[in-house]
């Protein structure tokens, strides 16, 4: 019995396509590995924060992130927009947080937020034994060779879904980082302009996970040895 173009009926799901069987048996799940991330927070700022849809949610998902990644030993960044206009961080995140990176750009990778992710870079040494006993003008400068992080992952949630949020996504991905947005500890001024950024984001190859979904991929189990804590977190979520 043919199944689709060509696909042969068998006890392996129902197909003999070799190629695709191969998709169905894959050894390792996309999860989210906490030794691999970075959880990044943007812009929960005073000012901004009563205008955006569910703020109450957004915030409690947010706290939830920042919890569960120093449970986890997850490194924590933040953002802010103009911080002397927006003002700081909503009080139920900032003691979770360090100082934020202020910014002007609505990408937070124009203003310095790669720098922060990025380890420093290498300096490999190009000239070989005898470059010191070239007179200077001669000498060529040391190549400058940017290292992968560390945490290559980048959980990723904040305000507004649509303009900041998105924008500094995807950067980060064209910066080759991988990227995952928290969609319910996301928010905008109004549904539809968060939907459209959910859509879109998913469309350029970012994952879209809840907050819940990467609190438990982070834990693995309940054999966790924090999972007490952990669900202690998420109940209060």
């Amino acid at each position: 019995m043919a199944v689709g173009a060509g696909w042969l009926l068998d006890d392996n799901y129902g197909c003999t396509d070799k190629l695709f069987l191969s998709t169905l048996k894959k050894d390792s799940p996309v999860l989210l590995d906490p030794d691999q991330c970075q959880l990044v927070l943007v812009d929960y700022q005073v000012k901004l924060m009563p205008a955006i849809q569910d703020e109450a949610r957004v915030i409690r998902k947010a706290r939830l992130l920042a919890q569960m990644a120093h449970l986890m030993a997850i490194p924590v960044w933040a953002t802010t927009q103009r911080a002397e206009a927006l003002g700081p961080f909503v009080p139920e995140l900032a003691a979770l947080v360090p100082p934020p990176l202020d910014k002007l750009a609505f990408n937070a990778c124009a203003d310095g937020l790669i720098d922060v992710l990025q380890p420093p870079q290498a300096t490999s040494p190009a000239q070989g034994k005898n470059a010191r006993s070239l007179p200077k003008h001669l000498r060529k400068p040391a190549a400058v060779e940017p290292l992968a992080p560390a945490r290559p992952v980048i959980a990723l949630a904040g305000v507004e879904a649509h303009v900041c949020v998105l924008q500094t996504a995807l950067d980060l991905l064209a910066n080759e980082f991988e990227v995952w947005v928290v969609s319910d500890a996301c928010g905008s001024r109004q549904t539809r302009d968060s939907d459209a950024a959910f859509d879109r984001l998913a469309g350029n190859g970012v994952e879209l996970v809840t907050a819940e979904m990467a609190a438990f991929e982070w834990l693995g189990g309940a054999d966790h040895p924090d999972f007490a804590a952990a669900l202690g977190y998420i109940k209060a979520a």
